[in-house]
Protein backbone atom coordinates (compact mmCIF):
# COMPACT_ATOMS: atom_id res chain seq x y z
CA UNK A 1 0.00 0.00 0.00
CA UNK A 2 1.27 3.46 -0.91
CA UNK A 3 1.30 6.58 1.21
CA UNK A 4 -2.15 7.66 0.01
CA UNK A 5 -5.16 5.95 1.60
CA UNK A 6 -7.71 7.75 -0.61
CA UNK A 7 -7.02 8.78 -4.23
CA UNK A 8 -9.76 10.56 -6.17
CA UNK A 9 -9.15 11.57 -9.80
CA UNK A 10 -11.44 13.67 -11.96
CA UNK A 11 -14.55 12.21 -10.34
CA UNK A 12 -17.92 13.25 -11.76
CA UNK A 13 -21.51 12.27 -11.06
CA UNK A 14 -24.56 13.50 -12.94
CA UNK A 15 -28.17 12.74 -12.13
CA UNK A 16 -29.63 13.07 -15.61
CA UNK A 17 -28.68 16.60 -16.61
CA UNK A 18 -28.18 17.69 -12.98
CA UNK A 19 -24.64 17.94 -11.70
CA UNK A 20 -23.73 16.16 -8.48
CA UNK A 21 -19.97 16.64 -8.69
CA UNK A 22 -17.60 17.50 -11.53
CA UNK A 23 -13.86 16.85 -11.94
CA UNK A 24 -13.24 16.26 -8.21
CA UNK A 25 -9.62 15.28 -7.42
CA UNK A 26 -7.75 15.01 -4.12
CA UNK A 27 -5.68 12.53 -2.11
CA UNK A 28 -5.69 11.69 1.60
CA UNK A 29 -2.45 10.45 3.15
CA UNK A 30 -2.14 7.70 5.74
CA UNK A 31 -2.67 9.02 9.27
CA UNK A 32 -4.14 12.31 8.09
CA UNK A 33 -7.35 13.94 9.29
CA UNK A 34 -8.64 15.42 6.05
CA UNK A 35 -11.46 17.96 6.14
CA UNK A 36 -13.96 18.05 3.29
CA UNK A 37 -15.86 21.30 3.61
CA UNK A 38 -18.57 23.17 1.81
CA UNK A 39 -22.19 24.15 2.39
CA UNK A 40 -24.99 21.60 2.18
CA UNK A 41 -25.58 20.60 -1.44
CA UNK A 42 -21.97 21.30 -2.54
CA UNK A 43 -21.27 17.63 -3.37
CA UNK A 44 -19.67 16.25 -0.20
CA UNK A 45 -22.11 13.39 0.35
CA UNK A 46 -22.13 12.46 -3.37
CA UNK A 47 -18.33 12.06 -3.27
CA UNK A 48 -18.51 9.95 -0.10
CA UNK A 49 -21.27 7.73 -1.54
CA UNK A 50 -19.03 6.98 -4.54
CA UNK A 51 -16.09 6.15 -2.22
CA UNK A 52 -18.35 3.67 -0.43
CA UNK A 53 -19.68 2.26 -3.75
CA UNK A 54 -23.24 3.21 -2.75
CA UNK A 55 -23.50 4.98 -6.11
CA UNK A 56 -21.39 4.69 -9.26
CA UNK A 57 -19.56 7.65 -10.81
CA UNK A 58 -20.40 9.04 -14.24
CA UNK A 59 -16.68 9.60 -14.89
CA UNK A 60 -13.25 9.47 -13.24
CA UNK A 61 -12.19 7.01 -10.57
CA UNK A 62 -11.56 6.64 -6.87
CA UNK A 63 -9.28 4.30 -4.94
CA UNK A 64 -9.03 3.34 -1.27
CA UNK A 65 -5.97 1.40 -0.04
CA UNK A 66 -4.79 1.47 -3.69
CA UNK A 67 -7.88 -0.51 -4.83
CA UNK A 68 -10.71 0.62 -7.07
CA UNK A 69 -13.66 1.69 -4.89
CA UNK A 70 -16.31 0.17 -7.12
CA UNK A 71 -14.61 -3.08 -8.23
CA UNK A 72 -13.12 -3.93 -4.81
CA UNK A 73 -15.83 -2.47 -2.59
CA UNK A 74 -16.42 -5.62 -0.49
CA UNK A 75 -12.74 -6.04 0.28
CA UNK A 76 -12.29 -2.34 1.12
CA UNK A 77 -15.39 -2.20 3.36
CA UNK A 78 -13.81 -4.48 6.00
CA UNK A 79 -11.36 -1.74 6.97
CA UNK A 80 -13.71 1.27 6.85
CA UNK A 81 -15.89 2.83 9.53
CA UNK A 82 -18.63 5.10 8.15
CA UNK A 83 -20.90 7.55 9.98
CA UNK A 84 -23.63 8.81 7.62
CA UNK A 85 -25.21 12.24 8.02
CA UNK A 86 -28.65 10.63 8.46
CA UNK A 87 -28.90 7.52 10.62
CA UNK A 88 -31.37 4.79 9.59
CA UNK A 89 -31.24 1.53 11.55
CA UNK A 90 -33.35 -1.51 12.38
CA UNK A 91 -35.86 0.27 14.60
CA UNK A 92 -36.99 -2.79 16.57
CA UNK A 93 -33.51 -3.80 17.71
CA UNK A 94 -32.05 -2.63 21.00
CA UNK A 95 -28.83 -0.60 20.79
CA UNK A 96 -26.88 -3.60 22.14
CA UNK A 97 -28.35 -5.95 19.53
CA UNK A 98 -27.57 -3.54 16.72
CA UNK A 99 -23.96 -3.00 17.83
CA UNK A 100 -23.45 -6.78 18.22
CA UNK A 101 -24.90 -7.33 14.74
CA UNK A 102 -22.64 -4.60 13.33
CA UNK A 103 -19.55 -6.16 14.98
CA UNK A 104 -20.40 -9.58 13.52
CA UNK A 105 -20.32 -8.11 10.01
CA UNK A 106 -16.62 -7.39 10.55
CA UNK A 107 -16.02 -10.85 12.06
CA UNK A 108 -14.16 -9.28 14.95
CA UNK A 109 -14.48 -9.31 18.72
CA UNK A 110 -15.35 -5.67 19.38
CA UNK A 111 -16.80 -6.15 22.87
CA UNK A 112 -14.15 -4.21 24.83
CA UNK A 113 -13.95 -1.25 22.44
CA UNK A 114 -17.75 -1.12 22.10
CA UNK A 115 -18.17 -0.89 25.89
CA UNK A 116 -15.56 1.84 26.16
CA UNK A 117 -17.19 3.95 23.42
CA UNK A 118 -20.70 3.40 24.81
CA UNK A 119 -19.55 4.63 28.22
CA UNK A 120 -17.68 7.65 26.86
CA UNK A 121 -20.59 8.74 24.66
CA UNK A 122 -23.14 8.07 27.43
CA UNK A 123 -25.29 5.71 25.38
CA UNK A 124 -27.98 3.49 26.93
CA UNK A 125 -27.60 0.15 25.14
CA UNK A 126 -30.80 -1.37 26.58
CA UNK A 127 -33.09 1.03 24.72
CA UNK A 128 -34.72 0.27 21.40
CA UNK A 129 -33.50 2.21 18.37
CA UNK A 130 -37.03 3.46 17.70
CA UNK A 131 -37.10 5.22 21.11
CA UNK A 132 -33.87 7.15 20.57
CA UNK A 133 -33.52 10.84 19.78
CA UNK A 134 -31.65 11.88 16.61
CA UNK A 135 -28.54 12.66 18.71
CA UNK A 136 -28.56 9.23 20.37
CA UNK A 137 -29.01 7.52 17.00
CA UNK A 138 -25.94 9.44 15.85
CA UNK A 139 -24.02 8.05 18.86
CA UNK A 140 -25.05 4.52 17.85
CA UNK A 141 -23.67 5.25 14.36
CA UNK A 142 -20.37 6.46 15.82
CA UNK A 143 -19.91 3.37 18.03
CA UNK A 144 -20.87 1.04 15.14
CA UNK A 145 -18.33 2.79 12.88
CA UNK A 146 -15.42 2.81 15.34
CA UNK A 147 -15.78 -0.38 17.40
CA UNK A 148 -13.82 -2.56 14.92
CA UNK A 149 -10.86 -0.08 14.90
CA UNK A 150 -10.96 0.58 11.12
CA UNK A 151 -7.95 1.85 9.15
CA UNK A 152 -10.10 4.48 7.46
CA UNK A 153 -12.91 6.44 9.15
CA UNK A 154 -15.34 8.35 6.90
CA UNK A 155 -17.55 10.88 8.69
CA UNK A 156 -20.37 12.79 7.02
CA UNK A 157 -21.61 15.66 9.22
CA UNK A 158 -20.92 13.45 12.28
CA UNK A 159 -21.76 15.95 15.04
CA UNK A 160 -25.32 16.79 13.94
CA UNK A 161 -27.54 16.27 16.97
CA UNK A 162 -24.71 15.80 19.51
CA UNK A 163 -24.70 18.02 22.58
CA UNK A 164 -21.54 20.11 23.26
CA UNK A 165 -20.04 17.84 25.95
CA UNK A 166 -20.48 14.70 23.84
CA UNK A 167 -19.03 16.58 20.86
CA UNK A 168 -15.85 17.33 22.86
CA UNK A 169 -15.57 13.66 23.87
CA UNK A 170 -16.07 12.63 20.25
CA UNK A 171 -13.17 14.87 19.13
CA UNK A 172 -10.99 13.30 21.83
CA UNK A 173 -11.89 9.84 20.51
CA UNK A 174 -11.00 10.87 16.95
CA UNK A 175 -7.63 12.24 18.06
CA UNK A 176 -6.91 8.90 19.77
CA UNK A 177 -7.92 7.00 16.61
CA UNK A 178 -5.48 9.16 14.65
CA UNK A 179 -2.70 8.46 17.19
CA UNK A 180 -3.42 4.75 16.73
CA UNK A 181 -2.79 5.08 12.97
CA UNK A 182 -6.27 5.62 11.56
CA UNK A 183 -6.89 7.94 8.60
CA UNK A 184 -9.99 10.16 8.80
CA UNK A 185 -12.07 11.87 6.11
CA UNK A 186 -14.16 14.47 7.94
CA UNK A 187 -16.95 16.04 5.89
CA UNK A 188 -18.72 19.03 7.40
CA UNK A 189 -20.11 22.50 6.88
CA UNK A 190 -19.20 23.44 10.48
CA UNK A 191 -15.87 25.12 9.94
CA UNK A 192 -14.94 25.60 13.60
CA UNK A 193 -14.97 21.77 13.99
CA UNK A 194 -12.81 21.26 10.90
CA UNK A 195 -10.38 23.88 12.19
CA UNK A 196 -10.16 22.04 15.52
CA UNK A 197 -9.42 18.55 14.24
CA UNK A 198 -8.12 18.51 10.63
CA UNK A 199 -4.61 18.65 9.20
CA UNK A 200 -5.66 19.53 5.67
CA UNK A 201 -8.86 20.63 3.95
CA UNK A 202 -10.50 20.45 0.53
CA UNK A 203 -13.08 23.16 -0.14
CA UNK A 204 -15.90 22.15 -2.47
CA UNK A 205 -18.25 24.64 -4.11
CA UNK A 206 -21.11 23.71 -6.45
CA UNK A 207 -19.68 20.24 -7.12
CA UNK A 208 -16.11 21.39 -7.84
CA UNK A 209 -13.01 21.49 -5.63
CA UNK A 210 -11.87 25.11 -5.42
CA UNK A 211 -8.87 24.59 -3.15
CA UNK A 212 -6.88 22.02 -1.14
CA UNK A 213 -4.68 23.42 1.63
CA UNK A 214 -3.29 22.59 5.03
CA UNK A 215 -5.25 24.23 7.85
CA UNK A 216 -2.21 26.25 8.85
CA UNK A 217 -1.68 27.44 5.24
CA UNK A 218 -5.33 28.33 4.90
CA UNK A 219 -5.19 30.51 7.99
CA UNK A 220 -1.78 32.04 7.30
CA UNK A 221 -2.11 32.50 3.55
CA UNK A 222 -1.92 36.30 3.71
CA UNK A 223 -5.46 36.51 5.07
CA UNK A 224 -5.90 39.46 7.40
CA UNK A 225 -8.96 40.62 9.27
CA UNK A 226 -8.68 44.40 9.39
CA UNK A 227 -10.69 46.96 11.36
CA UNK A 228 -10.03 50.68 11.13
CA UNK A 229 -11.32 53.51 13.30
CA UNK A 230 -11.09 56.74 11.27
CA UNK A 231 -10.96 60.39 12.30
CA UNK A 232 -12.80 61.42 9.14
CA UNK A 233 -15.39 59.59 7.04
CA UNK A 234 -14.49 57.99 3.67
CA UNK A 235 -16.25 57.08 0.44
CA UNK A 236 -17.23 53.38 0.43
CA UNK A 237 -15.58 52.98 -3.00
CA UNK A 238 -12.16 53.74 -1.50
CA UNK A 239 -11.71 50.03 -0.71
CA UNK A 240 -12.90 48.70 -4.08
CA UNK A 241 -9.64 46.84 -4.65
CA UNK A 242 -8.68 43.20 -5.34
CA UNK A 243 -8.50 40.81 -2.41
CA UNK A 244 -11.13 42.44 -0.19
CA UNK A 245 -14.24 40.61 1.02
CA UNK A 246 -16.84 40.93 3.76
CA UNK A 247 -16.51 44.73 3.64
CA UNK A 248 -18.46 46.85 6.15
CA UNK A 249 -18.48 50.61 6.53
CA UNK A 250 -20.31 52.12 9.48
CA UNK A 251 -19.77 55.88 9.77
CA UNK A 252 -16.05 56.10 10.73
CA UNK A 253 -15.49 52.38 11.28
CA UNK A 254 -14.33 50.07 8.47
CA UNK A 255 -13.86 46.29 8.59
CA UNK A 256 -12.98 43.68 5.96
CA UNK A 257 -10.98 40.54 5.21
CA UNK A 258 -7.99 40.98 2.94
CA UNK A 259 -5.99 38.43 0.97
CA UNK A 260 -2.93 39.76 -0.81
CA UNK A 261 0.37 41.53 -0.24
CA UNK A 262 0.46 43.21 3.16
CA UNK A 263 2.55 46.09 1.78
CA UNK A 264 -0.18 46.99 -0.74
CA UNK A 265 -3.01 47.19 1.79
CA UNK A 266 -0.80 49.10 4.28
CA UNK A 267 0.10 51.75 1.71
CA UNK A 268 -3.62 52.03 0.84
CA UNK A 269 -4.55 52.46 4.52
CA UNK A 270 -1.69 54.92 5.00
CA UNK A 271 -3.48 57.52 2.90
CA UNK A 272 -6.29 57.73 5.48
CA UNK A 273 -6.64 59.75 8.67
CA UNK A 274 -6.65 56.85 11.18
CA UNK A 275 -7.47 56.93 14.88
CA UNK A 276 -6.81 53.22 15.41
CA UNK A 277 -6.16 49.99 13.49
CA UNK A 278 -6.72 46.33 14.42
CA UNK A 279 -5.22 43.49 12.37
CA UNK A 280 -5.79 39.85 13.30
CA UNK A 281 -5.94 36.35 11.86
CA UNK A 282 -9.47 35.55 10.65
CA UNK A 283 -11.28 32.35 11.61
CA UNK A 284 -11.71 29.62 9.04
CA UNK A 285 -15.40 30.58 8.93
CA UNK A 286 -14.47 34.08 7.74
CA UNK A 287 -11.89 32.79 5.25
CA UNK A 288 -14.55 30.47 3.87
CA UNK A 289 -16.87 33.43 3.24
CA UNK A 290 -14.01 34.97 1.26
CA UNK A 291 -13.90 31.90 -1.00
CA UNK A 292 -17.62 32.00 -1.60
CA UNK A 293 -17.56 35.64 -2.59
Amino acid sequence: MGKNIIEIYNLSKYYGKHRGIEGVSFTVEKGEVFGFIGPNGAGKTTTIRILLALIHPTGGNAKIFGKDCIKNSHEIAKNIGYVPSEAFYYENMTVKELLKYSAELYQKDCYEKMNELVERLKLDIKRKITDLSFGNKKKVGIVAALQHSPELIILDEPTNGLDPLIKEEFFKILKEEKQNGATILYSSHVLSEVQKICDKVAIIKEGTIIDVQSISELRKNSYKKIRLILNTGIDKDYFTIDGIADFHLDDKEVSFIYRGKSSEIISHINELDIADVYIEEPSLEEIFLHYYK
